[in-house]
């Protein structure tokens, strides 16, 4: 069984707007940014094992690519996946639904960043 959790959602605002708001979602979740690489739209971002004051149980890390289908659209794409003490990928004995409930918080935090 895969913690690991591949999302893909379509946006109706450009890449660059897509890319800060996706920023300011990850810090509004309190996470700590590790890589970005803006002209490839890709973000690589860690959370503890408590954000927003609710303890999931484990850390967590994902990667953000955003991509641009046309100018007025944009698809983003988030792989999550749990992680032990010491930064490694868990491949086993992680508690269900946390790589879940980060992606669901991220793509909120990012809709509501988004402009209207």
């Amino acid at each position: 069984m895969s913690f690991t959790i591949n999302d893909e959602k379509q946006y109706a605002a450009d890449a660059q707007a897509v890319y800060q708001a996706a920023l300011g979602a990850i810090a509004g979740l309190e996470g700590k940014v590790l890589n970005q690489d803006p002209s490839a739209g890709v973000v690589e971002a860690r959370f503890d094992k408590k954000i927003l004051g609710k303890v999931l149980g484990d850390r967590t890390q994902m990667t953000v690519t955003i991509s641009a289908p046309d100018e007025a659209s944009s698809a983003v794409a988030v792989e999550i996946y749990p992680l032990n003490a010491v930064g490694q990928k868990l491949m086993f004995g992680a508690r269900q639904g946390v790589s879940r409930t980060v992606a669901n918080w991220f793509f909120a935090h990012l809709e509501h960043r988004l402009p209207k």
